[in-house]
C-alpha cells in the first residue's frame, strides 16, 4: 500500500479523472462503427502486431473501441451493447470513486498494457496471428469490481438476481479452463491480459495483519481478554463512574495522559484532570 501512496503523491496530478466516461464513449463509437461497417475495425484498428511492426502504432490505441457485445443480431447488439455501456460505465466509476482517480487510472492502464504485451509475445514467441480485442480488459474490471463489491446483485436476462461474486466465479471459472486446457499461448494470453488485477489485488492488500508482531499483539490481547460477568459494564467513566447501561448513546474513550488505562465519557474526556502514576499508586495502597 505505501508503493501506491509514493507513487500517488509523485504522480497522482496526471491522473485523468472521470476516465470511464472517455472510455465509454470510445466503446460507443466502436458500437456505431460495428454497425455501419464490422470490418472497418479489424482491417484498420485492430490490434495486429503484424501491422505495428510495419509501422502502424496507432494499433496500440485504436483497438481500444472495440465495444463489449453481447449478441449478434444487430438489434440485439444494439440493445445490450448500450446496456454494457451504461453497466461498464457505473462500474468504472464505482471502482474510481472507491480508489481514487490514479489508482484507477493505473489498474486500467496496466491492463491495457498486459494486453499489448500479450499481442506481441503471441506474436513474436508462439507465431500466432490472433487479435487481442478488450475482453479480458472489461473482464478485469468486473473482477475488480467484484472482489470490492461481491455481494452487489446483478439481473441477469433482466430477471434473475445474482450476486456479482458468483458471476465472477463462473467467469474465472472459464477462463481457468481455457488456460488449463488451452495453448500455451492461450495461457501467456490469459496471465498477461489478467496482470492488472492480479498485481493490483496483490499489491494492495494489508500484508501488516501476517508480520510477526502484529500476530503477537493479537496473541496476547485474546490471552488478557476474560469473559465479561453477567451484569457488569465493560466501560466506565472515572469522573462521573456512567457506564454503557446508562444510555445506548453514551461514548467512552481512554485518555493517553492519563495513567492506569481510564476511561472517560466524551462530557469528561477533555475536561478531566489527567491522572498522574503517583496517583495511581497511591490510590492502589489504600
Amino acid at each position: 500500500m505505501k508503493f501506491f501512496h509514493k507513487l500517488e503523491y509523485k504522480y497522482g496530478k496526471y491522473a485523468i479523472h472521470n476516465l470511464m466516461y472517455y472510455i465509454v464513449i470510445l466503446y460507443a463509437l466502436g458500437l456505431v462503427m460495428n454497425l455501419i461497417n464490422p470490418m472497418f475495425y479489424w482491417v484498420y484498428l485492430s490490434l495486429d502486431i503484424g501491422k505495428v511492426l510495419h509501422g502502424q502504432i496507432w494499433r496500440l490505441v485504436t483497438f481500444l473501441v472495440y465495444p463489449p457485445t453481447l449478441a449478434t443480431w444487430a438489434f440485439m447488439d444494439i440493445f445490450f451493447g448500450i446496456l454494457a455501456l451504461f453497466m461498464y460505465h457505473s462500474l468504472g466509476l464505482t471502482l474510481e470513486r472507491v480508489w481514487g482517480a490514479f489508482r484507477f487510472n493505473l489498474f486500467f492502464f496496466m491492463g491495457v498494457i498486459g494486453q499489448i504485451l500479450a499481442a506481441f509475445v503471441g506474436y513474436v514467441v508462439f507465431h500466432d496471428a490472433y487479435f487481442i480485442t478488450t475482453g479480458f480488459l472489461n473482464f478485469s474490471i468486473f473482477l475488480a469490481f467484484a472482489i470490492c463489491f461481491p455481494d452487489v446483485q446483478f439481473l441477469m436476462f433482466m430477471v434473475i438476481p445474482v450476486k456479482a461474486k458468483w458471476l465472477a466465479i463462473a467467469e474465472t471459472a472459464v477462463y481457468a479452463y481455457s488456460f488449463f486446457r488451452g495453448s500455451a499461448s492461450t495461457r501467456c494470453e490469459i496471465v498477461l491480459s489478467l496482470i492488472n488485477v492480479l498485481l493490483f489485488v496483490a499489491m494492495t492488500r494489508n500484508y501488516q495483519k501476517y508480520s510477526p508482531r502484529e500476530i503477537k499483539r493479537k496473541h496476547d490481547f485474546k490471552a488478557k481478554v476474560k469473559v465479561m460477568p453477567k451484569g457488569r459494564s465493560m466501560h466506565k467513566c472515572a469522573v462521573c463512574g456512567r457506564t454503557e447501561a446508562d444510555g445506548a448513546d453514551l461514548e467512552f474513550r481512554y485518555c493517553s495522559k492519563c495513567a492506569g488505562g481510564l476511561e472517560y465519557c466524551m462530557d469528561h474526556l477533555y475536561t478531566h484532570q489527567h491522572v498522574t502514576e503517583d496517583v495511581v499508586q497511591i490510590h492502589d495502597k489504600q
